[in-house]
């Protein structure tokens, strides 16, 4: 299981830096096997950095951030059917927006008592690598805008930045079409 979600992670960090989300040094493979070194690499520092935390407060702050990240997605779901009912998609839910709020409220509920049963530690370590993100995320941008770092810009992550393309979301496959 170990090995499963270290090379989930690292394949993570490899799809990340070929959107041009990350530094290119991320897309690099082994020239045998073809596996993202760069990226293994640092999924096994992170991994034995963690490794010095207490069993349950992993856990707990996994659980918490899966839980915060689970709700972004379902304000995102709803906001955007709210605000843009006619974007193109790949798939559509075919309720109105009443229904799909209340399909989201059960899981919420659960997640929600997730977060509020987190202890002290939890919330400490949950905002300290929130605020980790953020900050990487602006430092990527400087380097990225001032070109400190070499980033791929071959596949956009943004389909702003290429409003022709129509299947952004499911690069290399032609067959799924969003309407």
């Amino acid at each position: 299981m170990f090995e499963a979600q270290m090379s989930s992670g690292a394949f993570q960090l490899l799809g990340m830096a070929d959107l041009g989300l990350l530094p290119a040094v991320f897309s690099r493979r082994a020239a045998r096997t073809g596996t993202p070194w760069v990226a293994i690499a640092v999924s096994t520092i992170v991994t034995i950095v963690v490794s010095f935390l207490c069993f349950d407060d992993v856990v707990a702050t996994a659980n918490f951030l899966y839980s915060l990240g689970t709700l972004l997605e379902f304000a995102s779901f709803l906001w955007l059917r709210a605000k843009h009912p006619a974007m193109k998609r790949p798939y559509r839910v075919p309720l109105p927006l009443p229904a799909l709020v209340a399909m989201c409220a059960v899981p919420s509920a659960f997640l929600a008592y997730v977060c509020v049963v987190a202890g002290w530690k939890v919330f400490a370590l949950a905002g300290g690598l929130t605020m980790l993100g953020v900050g990487w995320h602006g430092v990527m941008r400087v380097c990225k805008a001032n070109k400190v770092l070499r980033f791929n810009n071959t596949v956009s992550a943004d389909p702003q930045q290429d409003p022709g393309d129509d299947y952004h979301l499911v690069p290399g496959v032609r067959n799924y079409r969003l309407a």
